[in-house]
């Protein structure tokens, strides 16, 4: 492993966390905002750091090409580092009192969780709420995905870095070769984004509030400009729109590419794409029925379930009312709903619908051959077999995802957090999803925390958006043998 290959490229991501600060010091200055000097000098540092990686510590050959390890290593490490840098505004600004507090917030903006320790956001800086959001749609598609299209030119190979970044059951590439996926991946979230906030500007929102929250939209993030969410604008248009671009982050990318090369019928032959809605319709459903005395008309009951059952699913975190205070079924369904997530190749969180449709396929088989002892059975996703060591990979992959979550819900009990918020924080972190219930509820946030149980959300946080096996890979000693 070349440690100095692998210092010299975090260089260049740390000076791209710092280059994104200056879109946030420019709003800031524009608007007279106390804030601007904390922008100011948090880039100034952040790149001037990342600089002096790149420039003082010479990296080894004229091309870097990375291994695999190399490419774990780079992924987790970049995460963490954009996390604490990104952090210098919120702590510099006196938004927030602490590193930890600091820390908490852009892991969760980068991560796309959407869960928060900060309050008041209605007279909150604009500059800090457009920093919020951008971290956000940053860390939707990825920042190393991001920097994969722009590493080449600087002499970087990307191909390891996107296997770390996104460890998939089943991958399409899109194009041959990483860097034009790369590139086609940001092209369709770009123009997706661009189109939501046109439709969310013409809603009534203003440009700001379009922004923030088509860049929180799109990254199934849910970082909002208003301590009420999306309930402060009380717009029947706007939940709409919010809902079908939440619906659309939540599905795989690759699937939107097909569509804008013409070839639309790729969505209703996907699979998991159709488990995907069949899940989000029979939720809704479930939750109407039960919200159907809750709220003084059907429409109500199904305007707010359905909102909330997208936000959720695709782990978004909007809000248009206080679920904690829903019905215990419906909460019961929307818990459950944040550890299925959206779609595999999406900006959501969570463990996926594809991998339930896996299991759920293994598990017939397994059911099939108790009765027809010698059938030769395999389990098969769009007619093509799934690889035994997939399947194994997929089977560890719930077990660790659960595991992981028991053992850090124990761990906030025994920090003195409540059952219900240690069991729906930890599933809400993990899945990246934002809000939970109990003490972090809707209409409430995480700063109340005691900071351990903070610094243990923030390692679900990174669990969670790096699908575990990026940062659990690090702790196996034979990773480190050479």
């Amino acid at each position: 492993m070349n440690l100095k290959n692998i210092v010299h490229i975090l260089g260049i991501f740390i000076v791209l966390i710092g280059a994104a600060m200056l879109p946030a010091l420019a709003i800031s200055l524009a608007l007279h905002e106390p804030a601007w000097t904390a922008f100011g000098i948090s880039a100034l540092i952040t790149m001037g750091t990342g600089l002096l990686l790149y420039v003082f510590i010479p990296r080894t050959g004229e091309r870097i090409t990375l291994t695999h390890r190399e490419g774990f290593v780079i992924v987790t490490l970049a995460w963490v580092l954009a996390s604490a840098f990104g952090g210098l505004p919120f702590l510099l600004s006196g938004v927030v009192p602490t590193f930890c507090d600091a820390f908490f917030e852009t892991i969760s903006g980068f991560t796309t969780t959407g869960a928060s320790v900060m309050s008041d956001l209605d007279r909150t800086a604009k500059g800090i709420l457009f920093w919020r959001a951008l971290t956000q749609w940053l860390g939707g598609m990825g920042i190393i995905i991001l920097s994969i299209a722009i590493l080449p030119i600087l002499g970087v190979g990307g191909m390891q870095l996107f296997k770390a970044e996104i460890p998939s059951p089943v991958k399409d590439r899109i194009t041959p070769r990483i860097a034009e996926t790369a590139k086609t991946l940001w092209l369709v979230y770009v123009i997706i984004s661009v189109v939501e906030f046109v439709l969310l500007f013409l809603g009534g929102m203003s440009a700001f509030d379009a922004i923030c929250h088509t860049f929180a939209t799109m990254a199934t993030g849910g970082f909002g400009t208003y301590d009420a969410s999306i309930a402060q604008f009380d717009s029947l248009y706007i939940e709409i729109v919010i809902i079908v671009f939440m619906f659309l982050a939540g599905t795989n990318f690759a699937l939107h590419s097909r569509l804008f090369k013409g070839e639309p019928g790729y969505f209703f032959r996907d699979p998991e794409f159709r488990v995907y809605v069949s899940i989000v319709l029979i939720a809704t459903a479930a939750v109407t029925f039960d919200l159907k005395s809750h709220f003084s008309s059907l429409g109500d009951a199904v305007r707010h379930a359905a909102f909330q059952v997208v936000s959720i699913i695709t782990t978004t975190g909007f809000i248009t009312v206080n679920f904690d205070l829903w019905p215990i079924p419906s909460k019961v369904i929307l818990l459950f709903l944040m550890f299925i997530g959206g779609c595999a190749g999406s900006t959501g969180g969570a463990i996926k619908c594809l991998r339930f449709l896996l299991v759920a396929k293994q598990t017939f088989i397994e059911l099939y051959r108790l009765i027809h002892p010698h059938a030769v059975l395999s389990v098969k996703i769009a007619k093509t077999a799934v690889p035994p060591e997939i399947m194994s990979s997929i089977r560890s992959f719930f077990f660790l995802y659960i595991a992981l979550a028991m053992a850090a819900t124990l761990t906030l009990t025994f920090l003195g957090v409540d059952m219900l918020t240690s069991i729906s924080g930890v599933a809400a972190t993990i899945g990246n999803v934002g809000p939970g219930m109990g003490i972090v509820n809707a209409h409430s946030n995480y700063s109340t925390l005691p900071q351990a149980a903070k610094w243990v959300l923030s390692l679900c946080m990174l669990l969670g958006r790096l699908e575990i096996y990026t940062v659990l890979v690090l702790l196996v000693p034979d990773f480190w043998k050479k």
